[in-house]
Formats: structure tokens, C-alpha cells, sequence
């Protein structure tokens, strides 16, 4: 054994102590938080950064600096889904109509239920988009109605 230690110039008495206890007290910690941060990271579905498993951190009681949490973080492979991937396929279609501007920015309305406005979003989620569509009266800027749908991604 001392031949090695003086081959890897290791100090033999460093060596048996490493025997006795293979790890320090913060690599034993840095372990324990990379399984809680691979675990948040799993249950966001693999889309969380550094940032937000610091919060799901703090959020179980756990005291770690965001610097660390990143570092960790970085020495697994844990990186930020940034946009979202495009199916291969093609992408092909009809153009799109448009209708004609009757409104022409005449916001200001007399009577109510003459003019309705609608406006759409789409949110990316687990199950996959989620469409809402709000319908608006113009004149008293009341909600008429929405129309929500989900499509259903593939994804694995």
C-alpha cells in the first residue's frame, strides 16, 4: 500500500482515512440534494431550471443557495427546457383568411350586444395545448362566453 501511495503521491495516513470515511460531510450533502433535484426535476416533467428547483428546494424546507443548486444541477446534465420542439413533418396548409377590419378601431360602442370582441391563448401543459377562447361584449365589456380545448400530445 505505501508503494502506491508514494507512486499516486498520496500521503498513506490520508489514504487510510479515506478508507475509514470515503466522503466528506459536504459531499455527503451534495448527494443527498442532487437525488431531491433530480427528483424535483423529474416531477417537472424534465423542463425545470436551476432556478425553479431552487424554489421546489426551499419549498421542502431545504437550505441550499441557488449557486449550488445550479452547480449540482450542472454536473448531472440538469438543463432548462427552453421553446418547445417541432414534430418532423411537414408543415403545410391552406393559407390563412383574413377577414376584413370592420371595425377599423372604433372601439367606442352605443348600444350593448352589437359589437362582441374574442380573443384566443394556448398553453403548452402535460396533457398537451390547452386552447380558451373569450368571447367579450365591446359596449359594457362584459364576458359573453369561452370555448376551451385540449389536443393531446404523443409525447412520451
Amino acid at each position: 500500500m505505501r508503494s502506491m501511495c508514494r507512486v499516486l503521491m498520496v500521503h498513506f495516513s490520508g489514504f487510510y482515512a479515506w478508507l475509514k470515511e470515503p466522503l466528506c460531510p459536504r459531499a455527503q450533502e451534495d448527494m443527498r440534494q442532487t437525488d431531491l433535484i433530480q427528483l424535483a426535476w423529474a416531477d417537472s416533467g424534465k423542463v425545470y431550471g436551476y432556478r425553479k428547483l431552487h424554489d421546489d428546494l426551499l419549498d421542502q424546507s431545504e437550505t441550499c443557495s441557488e449557486n449550488s443548486v445550479a452547480r449540482l444541477a450542472r454536473l448531472t446534465g440538469i438543463t432548462a427546457q427552453i421553446g418547445y420542439k417541432r414534430r418532423p413533418g411537414r408543415y403545410r396548409g391552406k393559407p390563412a383568411v383574413v377577414a376584413d377590419n370592420k371595425l377599423d378601431r372604433q372601439f367606442e360602442v352605443d348600444a350593448p350586444d352589437r359589437i362582441w370582441v374574442t380573443d384566443i391563448t394556448y398553453i403548452r401543459t402535460h396533457e398537451g395545448w390547452s386552447y380558451l377562447a373569450v368571447v367579450i361584449d365591446l359596449f359594457s365589456r362584459r364576458f359573453v362566453g369561452m370555448v376551451h380545448a385540449i389536443t393531446h400530445d404523443d409525447r412520451s
